[in-house]
């Protein structure tokens, strides 16, 4: 038999897909197909295909996301000509403190993840409603959650502790951290691509819209920015990252906004695109921050929390051996790299302005004393790895 397996990676505008042959041992790294539809729920949703140029997309205004689901799975099947779907494989983003492994969701599973929705609201539901779309519409296909949590289930107690009365810990408030399929890719790749060298002390920058870094021993997590929620650690594009709770009581009390209000305001009106009042992308800033004093203080802020929480990562470390960047602006963004790097030269960090330039896997200068490095991530493929690995789709 012929297998594939489709990967979702949906998000609350936007939903991208891979397709990967099942049927290949190893899984190849890069998937048969791919693309994406952007905009739902927009006045302009789009697609994308690999190798296509983008086009306008009719959706149903009254179920966009539905209508998203439908014209991928329509896409699928013309692509799969004939084969057979072995599996569709989901990121999901929170698997709480139950879910440490990926598992085949039944109604049980998706009732346990409805109940993560507050934690990670930008992502969660909308990943179940994908599930339930396709458990529904095919049930005799597995549908298999693969979790952003999973990877940091190495961390220590320590870690994932927060200072508040005990018994919060004992409902489950602790910190669980994220974007564990894209440190899990790097987990794979590093060692193959930088030897000995990425088994020693590691921080893996995973920067995109949004952000959090990964300190890693022995390739394990060890510590991590993002905790309880995807909002906590680094400034992202329109996210706060790491705030004085103290700052949120006095919004809600001196401008009576609800708990949903100031939710959107953490989620959605803060972080590049909030400080900056812009733009949430770097690049825009960036060519704006010479004649835009708040464009200027966006990045500013943006890169001195990045420096701020290397700094504490390798003090938890006890030292640096390799910095990696990755996701979109990590691997893309030179600029950003070089002024976080340019700011850890106490650690003896040097760029080679070329290799840094040209996006290279390796952009540190012969005189570093650590090795700075760019990967790009791959969380489709280690979610179809793990949907081929689920002893149910076997």
């Amino acid at each position: 038999m012929n297998d594939c397996i489709v990967v979702l990676n949906c998000g609350s505008s936007s939903i991208k897909f891979a397709l990967f042959d099942a049927n290949s041992h190893p899984l190849p790294r890069a998937p048969m197909w791919s693309g994406k539809v952007e905009g739902i729920g927009t006045e302009h949703p789009t697609a994308a295909e690999a190798g296509a140029p983008t086009q306008a997309l009719e959706l149903d205004s009254a179920q966009p996301y539905h209508a998203a689901l439908l014209h991928i799975r329509r896409r699928v099947e013309h692509r799969l000509d004939g084969r057979r779907l072995m599996a569709v494989a989901h990121r999901v983003v929170h698997g709480g403190s139950k879910y440490f492994a990926p598992v085949r969701v039944s109604a049980d599973v998706l009732s346990d993840l409805r109940s993560y929705i507050p934690l990670a609201p930008l992502h969660q539901p909308f990943a179940l409603e994908a599930i339930e779309a396709l458990l529904s519409d095919l049930p005799d296909v597995p549908q298999v959650a693969c979790f952003d949590t999973a990877f940091h289930r190495t961390l220590p107690q320590v870690e994932t502790m927060l200072p508040l009365p005990y018994t919060a810990w004992e409902r489950g408030l602790r910190r669980y951290g994220f974007h564990g399929l894209s440190y899990e890719y790097m987990s794979i790749a590093l060692p193959e691509r930088h030897g000995a060298i990425a088994l020693g002390r590691t921080i893996v920058a995973h920067l995109g819209s949004g952000a959090s870094l990964c300190a890693m021993h022995g390739l394990k997590s060890v510590a991590t920015t993002m905790g309880f929620s995807a909002l906590d650690g680094l400034m992202m594009g329109t996210r706060c990252g790491a705030l004085d709770p103290g700052a949120v009581l006095y919004m809600m009390e001196t401008e009576h906004l609800s708990p949903a209000q100031v939710g959107h305001v953490l989620y959605h009106e803060s972080g590049l695109l909030g400080v900056s009042g812009l733009s949430s992308d770097p690049r825009e800033l960036i060519a704006r921050e010479a004649d835009n004093p708040r464009a200027q203080a966006a990045l500013a802020l943006y890169v001195r929390r990045i420096v701020r929480e290397i700094g504490a990562l390798v003090a938890v470390l006890g030292g640096l051996d390799c910095l990696v960047f990755t996701a979109g602006i990590g691997e893309h963004n030179a600029a950003v790299r070089e002024r976080v790097v340019s700011a850890l030269g106490y650690l003896g960090a040097h760029l080679d302005d070329e290799a840094n330039q040209a996006h290279a896997s390796i952009i540190s200068s012969s005189a570093s004393r650590i090795r700075v490095a760019v990967e790009p991530t791959n969380e489709e493929w280690v979610a179809a790895r793990h949907a081929v690995q689920c002893n149910p789709c076997s």
